[in-house]
């Protein structure tokens, strides 16, 4: 059965319709059986919008693949199944003194979604993306083939397939290389900025000093705290813990409320209180790993919060030569339209390429926005946020979207046709049917289709 479990994070999307198990979908694949647009792999449902939906076919349940193979303690080089958590991972590793090198915001994503995902983290000026440190993947299609996909071997394969939605195929395995690190603990230090202005003169330093930067914006301050927040840097302490704390939530809300609880008045105080916190001292302080990369991830089912029609996220990136006046646009823009957003993330990308063939990041800043679903007044928001993200030569993130248009799509990744030359034919997205799949209707069917 389908229902919630199988929904995406933003929950503003329709839940899966249809769903089949790992074991099945592999024997349908390897017998030729496999209908056309009929699957699409779905991981731990921590993706924002309908990349991990299949509106015309079915979403096949990973979670079963979750073993950890093999482990070269000297090396860091892990071998896992395509469903093992990267809490697992974090959990398997951390005695040893390693560390994924990339970390989303989130643990309880499984191994499979962060490589099609091609997931970033707090330093991809330092690592790059996840799909950086992919040694090989097992991908299996639905010509019955089990192919080995590297840098080197298969490796049209292995480029569309990080960062390739799941579009590809199923990645069965993957065999990834580790990060050593002293500890897992961090040394944060918070340094306040008055605007944006201060920030980007900070930016730079901070990304050249430490593994780790991302900074807070207090989204709805105005006036004279246009723009402030918190830039948070951080580096693995020489001494801490070895050992990975329980992944689990110590609050969770445990049932949906019927309305928005991040209404304004609560970010307002939220925002104070986190910049009280975070910010009453500019001196440096040891934390635990999973405050610092997954403070979430402490409150089970948080997405609830927003109300049972879910929420929206976007996230863009601009070129750093644009930047200046491109997010202070796109936060004055949310600021017009009495929207508050929950989290505002602002990170500076680095140079670092992927191997991926549709990767996200590239040099710039990325501001990342979290709103409550409030029908079409959200939806014209991030319209506006779209326009003006393609304005300043920029690019929305497709993993994080529910609603984008094929137009932004294509603006934000013009090599799109290459990942539909390789999409393996029995596997589709909804996300992949209202943009790319759009994109190839001849204009007078695209105009009907709407």
């Amino acid at each position: 059965m389908a229902g919630e479990r199988f929904q995406s994070f933003g929950r503003a999307t329709p839940a899966a319709k249809r769903t089949v198990a790992a074991d099945t979908a592999i024997e349908l694949m390897k017998s030729g059986k496999a209908k056309a647009n009929g699957l699409l792999a779905y991981g731990n449902g921590r993706s924002y919008g309908d990349s991990c939906q299949n509106e015309p076919g079915s979403v096949v349940d990973m979670r079963s693949l979750n073993r950890i193979g093999a482990f070269n303690v000297e090396t860091g080089l892990l071998e896992a199944k395509a469903g093992v958590l990267l809490s697992d991972i974090i959990a398997h590793a951390a005695p040893y003194g390693f560390f994924p090198a990339v970390v989303p915001g989130t643990q309880f994503v499984t191994l499979g979604g962060a490589i099609a995902n091609d997931v970033h983290g707090k330093n991809h000026h330092r690592r790059g993306t996840f799909g950086c440190h992919v040694e090989s993947l097992t991908l299996l299609r639905s010509d019955g083939r089990t192919y080995t996909c590297s840098a080197t071997d298969n490796a049209r394969l292995f480029a569309a397939t990080i960062g390739g939605m799941g579009l590809t195929g199923l990645i069965l395995s993957a065999s990834i290389r580790l990060m050593r690190v002293p500890s897992l603990d961090i040394v944060e230090t918070a340094t306040r900025f008055a605007d944006l202005g201060e920030f980007f003169e900070l930016a730079e330093a901070a990304d050249q000093a430490n593994e780790y930067a991302v900074a807070w914006i207090d989204q709805l301050a105005g006036g004279h705290g246009r723009g402030r927040g918190l830039l948070l840097s951080g580096n693995h302490a020489e001494q801490g813990s070895h050992q990975a704390s329980r992944a689990g939530s110590r609050l969770s809300v445990p049932v949906q409320p019927p309305f928005n609880v991040l209404n304004r008045p609560f970010l307002t105080a939220f925002n104070a209180a986190y910049r009280w916190k975070k910010g009453r001292s500019a001196e440096p302080r040891q934390t635990g790993y999973q405050g610092f990369f997954f403070p979430l991830d402490g409150v089970g089912d948080w997405n609830r919060l927003y109300g049972p029609k879910g929420l929206y996220q976007h996230q863009s990136v601009v070129p750093e030569h644009a930047a200046r006046q491109a997010v202070p646009a796109l936060l004055d823009a949310a600021r017009r339209a009495g929207q508050g957003s929950f989290l505002t993330v602002l990170k500076r990308f680095g140079s670092i390429r992927s191997p991926g063939l549709l990767s996200f990041p590239r040099p710039g800043f990325t501001l990342t926005l979290d709103f409550p679903n409030r029908g079409d007044k959200t939806l014209a928001l991030l319209g506006e946020l779209d326009r003006i993200t393609v304005a300043a030569g920029g690019a929305v993130n497709p993993y994080k979207d529910a609603r984008m248009s094929a137009d932004i799509f294509a603006a934000s990744f013009p090599d799109w046709q290459r990942l539909e030359a390789l999409r393996d034919p029995a596997f589709m997205s909804s996300f992949w049917l209202r943009t790319a799949k759009k994109l190839e209707m001849p204009r007078g069917r695209v105009e009907a289709a709407e």
